[in-house]
């Protein structure tokens, strides 16, 4: 399926849950590997705020992607973020979403309010 690049640059992104290891399966506790590099994913969950309107979104990250200095609560960016359409059928339910990945998330600062005078 095509991936889309995800334009953030209006956006507030806001920290919601630390980053932590993708787990591929729950069963083993198979840590999550990206397919070209093999090194370990990460997922980090955030508030997407765009035009009044607000997602919760969870994102996926190589963890050489995850800066120091995240906070929960703070804003940051999401370099490189992708968004990828995809379906499955799970015990005989069809299931589908959107999968967000990021290169990488650091620290950012809250956006200047509109109107606001230094």
């Amino acid at each position: 399926m095509r991936v889309i690049r995800v334009e953030t640059s209006s956006a507030t992104v806001l920290l919601t849950e630390a980053p932590e290891p993708k787990v591929r399966d729950r069963q083993t506790g198979e840590i999550a590997k990206d397919a070209n590099s093999g090194e370990a994913l990460m997922t980090i969950g955030v508030v997407y705020i765009e035009d009044g309107e607000s997602s919760l979104i969870k994102v996926t990250v190589p963890e050489s992607g995850v800066t120091e200095g995240l906070t929960l609560g703070a804003p940051v960016s999401l370099v490189g973020l992708m968004a990828r359409p995809w379906e499955s059928v799970f015990n005989g339910q069809q299931r589908h979403g959107i999968a967000f990945r990021a290169a990488a998330v650091a620290p950012a600062a809250f956006p200047a309010a509109v109107g606001a005078s230094a």
